[in-house]
């Protein structure tokens, strides 16, 4: 609904999108909605963005994602 703002994909054909940027003076189509993670399998036939749960203690109210990446140990 509210587009994605960043995706990084893994080598191994995930991909972690982030959601619900808000940003001062740029329209906002969910105001309301703090912002979201989603996981997204591009190996699958149709691949559909699976919202993932945030961990209890996490200030999930004022989450606001500008970009993201992953790290691979």
């Amino acid at each position: 609904e509210s587009g994605s703002e960043d995706i990084d994909i893994l080598p191994n054909g995930l991909a972690f999108i982030s959601s619900g940027l808000k940003y001062p003076g740029l329209k906002s189509f969910a105001p309301d909605k703090p912002g979201e993670i989603f996981l997204m399998d591009l190996n699958e036939e149709k691949p559909r963005a699976v919202e993932l749960r945030i961990s209890r203690g996490f200030d999930l109210a004022s989450f606001n994602p500008h970009g993201i990446s992953t790290y691979i140990d």
